[in-house]
């Protein structure tokens, strides 16, 4: 019995996590440094080119704080870099070389504390001029296994059963050795404001109340059981 109560806690549990993840985050700006391009050696440029915070957005590695672009536009490319790239810097992706700008922290921005339990991350991974995924990516400083898009490809990595809260959260690429690392798009799955959603409470309310049957059951039978063993007088 007891056993019976600790499953249906988990399922419960897991549950009400499904539920509180469904929804979009919105992010309200996010700092990091600019992507690089030409200076650096690159064909294009590929900086955030329509970010709206300070800082110079046309300028290799260049700080950028207080602001939005590519990374949260709603863009999610389908195509390799080198198709929707260009000299302007205004292409889908921002694309960072591990020389001069290694291993980049994107600092993200919520309106309160946030519960993030999903992040996923656009990228290319098709190995030309040196564009692939990155080797590792740390989300709020904790390194996050992942499956990258296949070689020769880009697609979208599930970061999934996160459970981080705060108002504030990482993202940091970790390139492989003399690589491009490019980026279209990152987006954060939780609860608004660390507080499950209403169809989460409906499943909580269910699960107290299946857990208080059960457990009413549980003492209801070990009362039988006690009348049971105690001798006749």
């Amino acid at each position: 019995m007891r056993n019976s109560i600790l499953v249906g806690v988990a399922a419960m549990m897991g549950l009400v996590a499904s539920a509180a993840g469904a929804a979009q985050l919105t992010v309200t700006s996010y700092d990091m440094p600019n992507g690089d391009g030409q200076a650096s050696g690159g064909t294009y440029n590929y900086w955030d080119g329509a970010y709206t915070g300070a800082g110079s957005h046309t300028t290799d590695g260049a700080a950028l704080s207080g602001g939005l672009g590519k990374l949260t536009d709603g863009v999610i490319s389908t195509q390799p870099w080198y198709l929707v790239s260009n000299v302007a810097g205004t292409g889908d992706y921002v694309g960072w070389l591990l020389d001069p700008t290694p291993n980049p922290t994107v600092t993200f921005h919520f309106a309160g504390s946030q519960m993030i339990n999903d992040v996923r991350v656009q990228l290319d991974n098709t190995g030309v001029g040196g564009v692939y995924a990155p080797g590792a990516i740390f989300i709020d400083g904790v390194n996050e296994s992942f499956t990258p898009p296949a070689l020769g490809s880009v697609g979208v990595v599930d970061i999934s059963g996160l459970n981080f809260t705060g108002a504030t959260h990482t993202v940091q690429f970790f390139q492989q050795a003399s690589t491009w690392t490019f980026v279209s798009e990152v987006s954060f799955f939780g609860a608004p404001g660390g507080v499950p959603e209403p169809g989460a409470w409906t499943l909580m309310l269910v699960g107290f109340g299946l857990i208080g049957y059960t457990l009413r059951g549980f003492a209801a039978s070990n009362r039988r059981l006690e009348a049971m063993s105690e001798p006749d007088a």
